[in-house]
């Protein structure tokens, strides 16, 4: 494909690469985000959380109805109380609007949902626990607790009663229909993960009876349960091979693309529904988004094609739409769209980041394919042309690396490293199948399928084994130190960040949201072989193997794959004659926060690649 150079060059797009311009660190490390714009229930105000340097408000901007969208007012901070506890990237479920307008419910720090009207601030709840994702409806809000259970309050008595019924270890999402008649939620138990096997729970006369009900398809998952404006129960699931988004029983479109990512958190938000029954959809097809209008009879019309990037957070009253969108080079930011106008260009109401990204120029990445083991796997390539690369591997590794805002990519680009952005199975973004297909050989699967990956761009000729690093985090460290040790000569070394590396030992150890996530990718507890399963998949027993040099980094309070794992790696691919170099940053956790540990982890990155590869 042609590139698009983001961020407002006029440059022209003379070459597939990207300038090798290097960007400053600093830049990369600014850090300061938008997220979840909502429209108020009037249309005159968008309010979106800021986050920067470990501190969140609620901000407010007021868009006039009676002139040009074009100028909207500045921005303004609407929370006054504790601060508010932000979703991250695409998530969401921190505030809701009041009915009238006036202000907002959200959830805070320290665990309590606040309401601000005017120059009131009040506590709403006093659980001391953690309240999340309101939803409020006229006089009710609706929210969960602890990610297990659902509660109603009454914003004017205060009263208030728990709607669940145990049924489900785990509760995201509540929403209440129109009419308040019947509160609609997200629930799922292990062994299932979210994405394996959720329901739609139903509660209706939540004020009364508090009837339930749970649905969903035969083979699939339910997220971001809803209604449309009529009712209508809406929701977006993959009874079809695919996450696309349903009114009642009728797919809005029926196709091969997602409509939603992974529920690693509250509040996705990646779909709304018109009074005339069309849909806006913020589709991904194999990590490209775009943005679009799905009329009744499925036929669909693409918004905000100017920008290739990723869209989510969708916010709508009447014919007036707000969406957050990001690029490889743009951060986050707010769009408002006139869809009584669908030719008319959105407008920009916020930007997240410093006003530097504009100038940045990353050539769009270019998709390919490759076959191998009967699958056809993908992978993104961000080309800089200098004949070396690194393979980035994501997390999770039920999640994907969408073409969005991605810094990280950016910098290195920057000076001069091809970045390979890999979908081996277990990635979502391709439909259930392939998502479902890493069940039961995380550790194996996902290592040769990088490998094929990483053979097909040397073949392409875009970089060599003496020129290529393979780098990742958490489950794309498992991914890494599988790669070096199976696969010894394809790549020069490896970096991992808190990577999982002994399978039996994570399963004991990890938390709670992930505590079953080995029964589904590797095998059920007191399966026959498991106990020899788990071994042969875990990196640390073939840590001999690792000859390559590795870069490993670790916080030493890391809740999800512990400190000790990678101190026993590194201490066995030691006592091997491997080469490895293990960083700790004292306090962090499952990814580093402190600025200073943020640098320093670039700065040893660096000097990893200049040691082993010559660096720039």
């Amino acid at each position: 494909m042609s590139p698009t150079y983001l961020g407002g060059s006029d440059r022209a797009a003379s070459s597939p690469y990207s300038l090798t311009v290097e960007i400053p660190l600093e830049l990369v490390l600014s850090g300061w985000y938008l997220t979840e714009p909502k429209l108020s229930p009037d249309r005159r105000r968008i309010a979106f959380v800021e986050r920067w340097r470990g501190a969140a408000a609620i901000l407010v901007v007021d868009v006039d109805v009676d002139v040009d969208l074009e100028r909207p007012g500045p921005a303004r901070m609407l929370s006054f109380g504790p601060d508010p506890a932000p979703g991250r990237g695409m998530g969401g479920g921190c505030f809701s609007w009041l009915a009238d307008s006036t202000g907002v419910v959200y959830a805070a720090v320290d665990g309590e949902l606040w309401c601000v009207r005017g120059l009131g601030l009040r506590r709403v709840t006093d659980h001391e626990r953690s309240a999340r994702a309101p939803w409020v409806c006229g006089r009710f809000v609706v929210y969960v607790l602890d990610e297990a259970e659902v509660w109603l309050t009454d914003l004017d008595t205060g009263d208030h009663r728990r709607l669940d019924d145990g049924r489900h270890e785990f509760c995201f999402d509540p929403a209440m229909s129109p009419d308040a008649s019947v509160v609609s939620w997200q629930g799922w138990s292990p062994p299932a993960m979210p994405w394996d096997g959720a329901e739609r729970v139903d509660c209706r006369d939540p004020s009364g009876r508090a009837d339930l009900s749970a649905w969903r398809p035969a083979v699939g998952a339910v997220q971001q349960p809803g209604f449309a404006p009529d009712g209508t129960p809406t929701c977006v699931h993959d009874g079809s091979g695919w996450l696309n988004v349903y009114l009642g029983d009728r797919a809005a479109v029926s196709e091969s693309a997602e409509h939603a990512g992974p529920t690693w958190g509250m509040g996705q938000h990646s779909f709304v529904v018109r009074r005339d029954g069309s849909c806006i959809v913020a589709r991904n097809r194999a990590g490209f988004g775009t943005l679009s209008i799905v009329d009744p009879a499925g036929g669909v019309i693409d918004l905000l094609t100017d920008v290739v990037g990723v869209h989510g957070q969708l916010s709508m009253v009447d014919d007036r739409l707000v969406v957050l969108r990001s690029g490889p080079t743009r951060p986050p930011e707010i769009v408002l769209v006139d869809l009584a106008a669908p030719g008319r260009p959105g407008r920009v109401v916020a930007a997240s980041g410093a006003t530097a990204w504009r100038d940045v120029v990353l050539a769009d990445p270019e998709a390919f394919t490759v076959e191998h083991d009967g699958v056809e796997l993908r992978a993104r390539r961000y080309a800089a042309g200098k004949g070396r690369m690194l393979c980035w591997i994501h997390g999770g590794p039920t999640d994907q690396w969408q073409v969005d805002f991605r810094p990280r990519v950016a910098y290195w680009c920057s000076r001069g490293w091809d970045v390979l952005v890999v979908d081996p199975r277990g990635t979502t973004g391709h439909g259930r199948d392939y998502q479902q297909a890493l069940n039961g050989g995380w550790g194996r699967l996902d290592v040769d399928d990088t490998a094929a990956l990483i053979r097909r761009a040397h073949a392409q000729g875009w970089a060599m084994p003496a020129t290529t690093v393979v780098i990742g985090g958490s489950s794309g460290g498992l991914t890494v130190l599988g790669l070096l040790a199976d696969h010894a000569g394809l790549v020069a070394g490896g970096a991992a960040s808190y990577p999982v590396s002994d399978l039996a030992a994570l399963a004991d150890a990890t938390h709670r949201f992930e505590a079953h996530y080995t029964d589904t990718l590797v095998g059920m507890p007191g399966a026959p072989g498991l106990e020899e399963h788990l071994h042969s998949l875990s990196p640390i027993h073939r840590s001999d193997r690792i000859v390559a040099p590795l870069l490993v980094f670790h916080g030493t309070d890391d809740p999800v794959v512990p400190m000790a794992h990678s101190v026993a790696l590194a201490d066995r691919i030691r006592r091997g004659g491997g080469d490895v170099e293990l960083v700790l940053y004292e306090g962090e956790g499952h990814g580093f926060r402190d600025p200073v540990n943020q640098r320093d982890e670039y700065s040893c990155t660096e000097q990893f690649l200049s040691r082993f590869l010559g660096g720039n």
